[in-house]
Order: structure tokens, then C-alpha cells, then sequence
């Protein structure tokens, strides 16, 4: 571990997002947007993707068991679902939009090469959906260190 900087050398294995109701969060990434269910137990429940674990946590079960009663749910963080082309990103619109998926932004070019659509969970959790374009991250400004 580097001093002052623990988290340099790894990387993001979960994203857990707080939820009212657990049976309404699991019906709708499961059944609306198709990730596939892992694991479930009472207050909480996750799902396999490639490379995360998205993880739902019902917010009386946090109060309950961490004791932590006041933080900000939904809209803090946003989750995104990077696919392979544009064309990509508007079947996944169409096909959550047939599901009763309201989307916040349809699907469009963004300034920094993007292509994208943004929607919310039933708790307010912000997604995004997005392909980059023909020339990738272009606009954005590599780090090195």
C-alpha cells in the first residue's frame, strides 16, 4: 500500500446503492433491467456483472444494523453501463423504455465523444448508458503519473 493513497492500486469491485424498497429494487434490475440476481438475503441483495457487483442495501436495514440514520440517498452517484457501439445504446433505450423505463435524456451526442442516455432507478439512482465514439476518449486528458 502506498502511504497516504491505500486505494492507489485498487480497483472498484462493488457499487451499492441504497434503496427504499428491496423487492422493488430487485424486480427492476433483475426483471426490467436483466442483471442477473447473486445473492439475496433480508435487507440486501446483489447482482453479477462483468467486473462489478452492484449491490442493493434497503435503507431501514443500513439504519438498523450500521445504526447510521442520516446520509443522502439517490442522485449522489451515478452508475454506468459503458456497451460497444451507439447502436447498442438505443436498443437498450427502446427496450427499457418498453418496459416502463423513463429516461431523463434519450440518446445523443455528447461533447466529449459520447453517445448516451440517462435514466433513473425507482429510488432516484442516475444511469447512464453510453458508447464512445469512432475515436474514443477523444477530448479527454490522459493522467500520468
Amino acid at each position: 500500500m502506498t502511504e497516504g493513497r491505500p486505494f492507489r492500486s485498487s480497483r472498484i469491485t462493488d457499487v451499492c446503492v441504497i434503496v427504499e424498497d428491496l423487492d422493488r429494487a430487485m424486480q427492476f434490475y433483475r426483471d426490467v433491467v436483466g442483471f442477473k440476481l447473486r445473492r439475496h438475503a433480508p435487507g440486501f441483495a446483489d447482482f453479477a456483472t462483468d467486473g462489478v457487483t452492484l449491490a442493493l442495501w434497503e435503507r431501514r436495514h443500513l439504519v438498523l444494523h450500521l445504526g447510521i440514520e442520516s446520509f443522502s440517498g439517490g442522485r449522489g452517484a451515478m452508475s454506468a453501463v459503458e456497451v460497444d457501439s451507439p447502436e447498442r445504446v438505443d436498443a437498450m433505450h427502446r427496450e427499457l423504455s418498453a418496459q416502463g423505463v423513463t429516461f431523463l435524456k434519450a440518446p445523443k451526442w455528447y461533447a466529449w465523444n459520447a453517445y448516451a442516455a440517462y435514466f433513473e432507478d425507482p429510488d432516484g439512482h442516475l444511469w447512464e448508458i453510453y458508447a464512445w465514439g469512432v475515436e474514443g476518449h477523444a477530448g479527454l486528458i490522459a493522467i500520468e503519473e
